[in-house]
């Protein structure tokens, strides 16, 4: 379902649609630009872990109805809850648990941005494995402004864009263009507003076309290795790659290679 389609809708905070593959979970809560109160959140934990146990899934995009992807966290709903720590630390944690969840969910997880993606919207883009954005978007971790440091969404950004930038956006509030965005590497591409759902779609349809074995496998190994030294990261890939020529999807797409055919995945 596009943005503009969810913008009709007020079933549900977040609206799920599958198709060839690809599950779209649309963040819905546009009059308030998508911000992920704990109800939001707690909707997209759900969603992302019904699909990590299903098959038929290959690839997920994430996109926000109206005119914005997401603008963080739900200001009104932490101040209303004045000094209430307990409560603060919770609506982190669970922050903190779906980023994590997309990071390890077997699948390629996209962000489609439009509009603006702040603070914990910032958060979430950097936490999906790729990224397509309409060329007005902007990007900023903002927080500083209004006294709160995006400290939460740093963590994603850190490991997204260099040090220097990652700095200059978290210590001055700035925002940033989807073509500067594309140069920071916190998204892959950005395109004109009329050709960012058939970008979307183009790029998760290329993902899904994979053998999901061999995609949850990368997936895992790239965030993994990022981790370790350059001896431990080779020594861990060295082992990942032993695993996965043992699969019968290895098999399969080295006979198609060789053969001149198309390989037919089993997911084994």
């Amino acid at each position: 379902m596009s943005a503009e389609a969810a913008l009709s809708s007020n079933a549900s905070l977040l609206l799920r649609s599958d198709s060839d593959g690809i599950a779209r979970l649309t963040l819905n809560r546009p009059r308030q630009y998508n911000a992920l109160s704990g109800d939001l959140m707690g909707e997209l934990q759900a969603a992302l872990d019904d699909i990590a146990a299903e098959k038929s899934v290959r690839v997920v995009i994430i996109e926000g109805a109206g005119r914005g992807f997401c603008a963080g966290h739900d200001l009104k709903e932490l101040r209303g809850r004045g000094g209430d720590k307990e409560f603060f630390q919770a609506i982190f944690k669970q922050c903190s648990r779906l980023m994590t969840t997309i990071t390890s969910l077997p699948q390629p997880v996209i962000a489609k941005v439009h509009g603006i993606a702040t603070a914990a919207g910032c958060q979430l883009v950097a936490t999906c494995d790729l990224a397509v954005a309409d060329r007005t978007a902007r990007f900023g971790t903002p927080g500083v402004n209004i006294g709160l440091f995006c400290s939460t969404p740093m963590v994603a950004l850190s490991r997204a864009v260099p040090r220097k930038q990652a700095m200059e956006m978290l210590l001055t509030g700035d925002t940033v263009g989807a073509e500067e965005a594309v140069g920071l590497g916190l998204i892959n591409r950005a395109v004109p507003a009329e050709a960012l759902e058939g970008e979307a779609l183009a790029l998760a349809r290329k993902v899904a076309g994979k053998s999901p074995l061999t995609l949850k496998i990368g997936k895992e190994a790239f965030y993994r290795q990022i981790e370790y030294g350059l001896v431990e990261a080779y020594a861990y890939a060295s082992q990942v790659m032993t695993t996965n020529m043992l699969a019968r999807d290895a098999e399969e797409g080295i006979d198609a290679f060789i053969e001149k055919r198309s390989p037919e995945w089993q997911g084994r």
